[in-house]
């Protein structure tokens, strides 16, 4: 129960890694606010989770890349549950258009998204923290492909290298006030995202043969670096990013 008394949002939690690492934080005593965009049943689903393992939870609506909704759902989270201690940003968007096939549209959205999403729930985090008075730490979510060239992927991989500076210089401003910043990277972990290559039995063994591990991740051992980030057990930890990925990058 490293995060009891605890009450952190995640964003983009209603399925996926966003769903595990809601669920480990309930496990380890936090309340949850389960931010969603589109997919209320699965957000609710996402809460009932949390609610069986004795925490309170409540479902909150928000596109993370605009403002008046990132606002909204943090006032909503504060007041329904209480001041904030922790944010996640695992909101983010994934789509595979080879370089010269993308279209202006597909990379405005998907940087607004998974870039400057995570920049603006920070800024009003941090300044709704520090406005109590309070600490806090956030937790970024990024993606291997900060470290691993993947085809395809020239608007998304520039979006999850780039937080990695963002995590580093909110953490060079905000760890000082008390506010720790750090970032995971997820390797190849089993979620309806990655469903495609769970199924393509031509592609899958090729991947996994590039993992020391020689398997794919659950969504929990994102969750279970996600609480340690966020637990004071890593309270001399600030602007530091990490790979889960098996051993993917490494090898």
């Amino acid at each position: 129960m490293k995060l009891k008394g605890k009450t952190a949002l995640v964003t983009g939690a209603s399925r996926g890694i966003g769903r595990g690492i809601a669920e480990v934080l309930a496990e380890e005593g936090a309340d949850v606010a389960v931010n969603y965009v589109a997919n209320a049943q699965e957000a609710e689903e996402t809460a009932r989770r949390v609610r069986a393992q004795g925490r309170r939870a409540i479902v909150v609506k928000g596109d993370v890349a605009r403002r008046a909704d990132v606002e909204a759902m943090i006032d909503q989270s504060w007041k329904e549950l209480g001041p904030l201690d922790i944010l996640v940003n695992n909101a983010g968007i994934e789509t595979i258009v080879p370089f010269l096939e993308l279209t202006d549209e597909q990379w405005t959205r998907l940087v607004d998204v998974n870039l400057r999403g995570e920049w603006l729930c920070s800024q009003v985090f941090c300044g709704r923290v520090l406005d109590a008075g309070r600490k806090g730490s956030i937790v970024n979510i990024g993606s291997i492909q900060a470290g691993k060239i993947l085809p395809g992927r020239t608007h998304y991989a520039p979006t999850k290298l780039g937080l990695e500076a963002l995590t580093r210089n909110i953490s060079a401003e905000m760890s000082p006030l008390g506010i720790r910043v750090n970032c995971v990277h997820p390797g190849l972990i089993d979620t309806d995202m990655t469903a495609w290559v769970m199924k393509r039995p031509d592609l899958l063994p090729g991947i996994l043969a590039q993992i020391s591990l020689g398997r794919p991740g659950e969504a929990r051992e994102i969750g279970t670096v996600v609480a340690f980030f966020a637990s004071e057990e890593a309270s001399y930890l600030t602007g530091q990013s990490i790979h889960v990925d098996g051993g993917w990058v490494a090898k």
